[in-house]
């Protein structure tokens, strides 16, 4: 593969991989803005990234559909209603260094900073279908919309692809659009630009860059990424040997579950007292039964768990940003001089943020408490 035409990458990222290129911020930096900016949006690459111009590219729509059309941007952008969305996007591998520690796993190491909180802008998928029109599923058996991307060349397939139910993609309340804007800027080639995928509440690989093909199927998509990765196989597959037979038998992620993450914690002390005080800043986002309704801390393994307080939260798509300070003395609070600090997210239906994570071979979908030290 030919990576010498990419664009000019962030400077504010951590590179993990250069090739494909794979690059992350840290969680401290990122809590800093409840909506990311650009420079600070991570990096999740299958292959080069490449510059397309708006005016040439074409988005076609074909399979159970009772017409077939292509739409160039332009198109799009003047025939249907624009919408926008503020939703995290994050990778099914976040947090995976902290699993890869328990047991080794295979995957691009990321830490906590491949998420990204933005205002995406686009037209709502279910627009384009029901004007093309969707024909009826044959008995007993569940449509799919099937994106793709041949514009550029990836590592384990001859292109891009990643699908969602049918029934998701029409659903109003769940606000997937084609997307051509983040942050009210047009979309960058680094994330996906001209066209993306953006399906709020997924994981980030279903939500495909340099969209140029939409399928109705009355199945999955094929592509490697849907049906050979982003899978939660048992620990029992620990190996790449173990899972080569093993993928069919498990279902495509769709969302990742309820996290947490401890970005930053500063400890400081009074010269003039005894006293001390602990600053924690994090993030949390949802999973699949009701946004964040609160966040805890505990510096005591679990014993005593403090309330942070939510700084930001915006509609059921977004990330959570929280804090919190703890000072000795006040609610028989004591802080050591040095010490371990970790959270736990709660949702709207009284799901907790479990204290342990179930190891698996891909290393997705890690999360465990919380933790941050001094």
């Amino acid at each position: 593969m030919d990576y010498s035409c990419e664009p000019v990458h962030s400077t504010l990222l951590n590179i993990q991989a250069k090739e494909p290129f794979n690059a992350e911020p840290t969680a401290a930096a990122l809590v800093e803005f409840p909506i990311t900016p650009e420079d600070l949006v991570y990096c999740r690459n299958h292959g080069p990234v490449r510059e397309f111009d708006e005016d040439t590219c074409m988005l076609s729509i074909s399979g159970l559909v009772k017409q077939e059309v292509k739409h160039s941007v332009r198109e799009l952008k003047t025939n249907f209603a624009t919408k926008e969305v503020v939703a995290a996007l994050q990778c099914a591998g976040i947090r995976r260094n902290e699993m890869g520690a328990i047991k080794k796993v295979n995957g691009v190491p990321w830490k906590d900073g491949v998420i990204a909180n933005c205002k995406w802008g686009g037209i709502r998928l279910r627009d384009l279908l029901l004007h093309c029109g969707v024909q009826d599923a044959p008995e007993n058996t569940q449509l799919h919309v099937c994106f793709s991307s041949y514009a550029t060349l990836c590592e384990d397939d001859t292109y891009y692809g990643a699908s969602i139910p049918l029934e998701r993609a029409l659903d109003e309340a769940a606000d997937v659009l084609i997307a051509f804007e983040m942050n009210d800027e047009i979309l960058s080639p680094d994330h996906g630009g001209p066209l993306r995928v953006v399906v709020p509440g997924y994981l980030g690989a279903r939500w495909v860059k340099w969209l140029d093909t939409i399928i109705i199927c009355a199945h999955e998509s094929p592509n490697f990424y849907q049906q050979r990765d982003y899978k939660i196989l048992p620990p029992e597959i620990d190996t790449k040997d173990k899972a080569r037979d093993e993928w069919s038998k498990y279902p495509s992620m769709t969302s990742l579950p309820l996290n947490s993450v401890i970005a930053s914690v500063h400890h400081s002390s009074s010269p003039s007292s005894s006293s001390s005080t602990l600053l924690v800043k994090g993030y949390s986002t949802p999973g699949s039964t009701g946004n964040v309704k609160r966040v805890e801390i505990t510096i005591d393994e679990g014993k005593t768990w403090h309330p942070a307080t939510i700084t930001y939260q915006q509609g059921k798509w977004s990330w959570t940003i929280w804090e919190i300070e703890l000072v000795s003395g006040a609610a028989s609070v004591e802080i050591p001089q040095t010490g371990t600090a970790y959270s736990r997210a709660i949702d709207e239906q009284g799901n907790a943020q479990p204290k342990e994570s179930a190891w698996n071979v891909r290393g997705v979908a890690y999360n465990a408490w919380g933790i941050g030290r001094w």
